[in-house]
């Protein structure tokens, strides 16, 4: 007697279907192909993208090469080291206007920096919530303030307070260091290194602002369950694991620095000199291009104040290089940790 088998179940039924035939999303990709040929082209795209940067960096630097080379010629690399400038005669050296942009930037990295971190601090660890919403939204808007702007205010404001009251204050308690003596004009670079840090203060502390919020919460928590107090809980739950991306904020505000122009150039006194007083004036990169470069007469002239372009290109990229070997320095190539 032959035994009779069940009908398949309606589970089985659609197993079978499925194994006998392809479902509708495996026809679609079978339709549209590997994909291989849309993989290769988009990492092809990428890779240009990725290499236009070193493709602009040395057209830059080769067109800097080019155009001053009637200066290279004449002063060699000793151009950087020379304190010359006379275009009466054609004799030419940077080193004064390098000094200038390194003393301002630092001077102003110096004022800058700790007031930041205390903005910082206290809008993500220590502020009112109602207050936090307009602190922050007036630390943005000096961002936004054009350059002229803080220029003119330098112009009408500060240096009259520098003439006046600060500088003679400065000069009385602490003239006996040397970075205070001489006559005080009311610019110089003191004077634009105050009118930087301003500049550079709300870029610095917004960044370290979003860096310290990016820190979670769980750090905090840890650090106080095991004793700490606030500031503690600051420094080890928050700043450690914030310290690389506040080195990258700061060296954010430094570039911002080393390339002003404008505001600079109006309070600084543009005179190529090498002094060790604040009070004294000065000269940047930045400020004698934008003062001489449209009265230059003569080929050299104008080879000259490109080379001082390429100065300023060379500080920037000397100024990455420490920015990077800080960055290196403080994480050993490992990320950040509580410890």
């Amino acid at each position: 007697m032959r035994a009779v088998r069940p009908a398949p179940s309606s589970a089985e039924q659609s197993t079978s279907l499925a194994a006998e035939s392809p479902s509708v999303v495996r026809n679609f990709l079978n339709s549209r192909g590997s994909g291989r040929l849309a993989d290769a082209s988009f990492a092809t795209l990428m890779l240009i993208c990725a290499s236009t940067i070193f493709l602009i960096v040395l057209f830059i630097f080769w067109i800097l090469i080019h155009n001053s080379h009637l200066s290279l010629v004449a002063f060699g690399w000793k151009f950087f080291t020379r304190e010359a400038w006379d275009p009466v005669s054609g004799d030419f050296g940077a080193l004064p206007f390098i000094y200038g942009t390194l003393m301002t930037s630092l001077l102003a990295l110096a004022m800058a920096v700790p007031l930041a971190l205390g903005v910082a601090i206290f809008l993500t660890e220590l502020c009112p919530r109602p207050l936090r919403a307009p602190i922050s939204f007036l630390s943005e808007l000096l961002a936004a303030i054009p350059s002229v702007v803080y220029g003119l205010w330098a112009v009408f404001v500060l240096v009259p307070l520098m003439r006046d009251t600060i500088g003679p204050f400065l000069a009385k308690t602490l003239g006996w260091t040397g970075f205070f003596e001489g006559p005080n004009f009311g610019v110089g670079l003191l004077t634009a290194s105050i009118i930087l840090a301003i500049m550079i203060l709300p870029i610095i502390s917004s960044l370290t602002r979003d860096i310290m919020t990016a820190v979670p919460n769980s750090q905090r928590e840890a650090v106080l369950a095991l004793g700490a107090t606030r500031w503690e809980m600051i420094r080890i739950g928050v700043l450690r694991n914030s310290r690389i991306g506040i080195v990258g904020a700061v060296m954010l505000g430094l570039g911002r620095a080393l390339g002003e122009t404008m505001a600079v150039t109006m309070v600084i006194g543009n005179h190529p000199d090498i002094s060790k007083s604040l009070f004294a004036p000065g000269y940047t990169l930045a400020s004698v291009i934008a003062n001489e470069f449209s009265e230059a007469t003569g080929d050299l002239y104008y080879s000259a104040l490109i080379e001082i372009g390429l100065a300023l290109f060379l500080v920037t990229i000397v100024v990455n290089a420490i920015a990077r070997l800080m960055v290196w320095a403080v994480t050993r190539g490992a990320p950040s940790r509580v410890s």
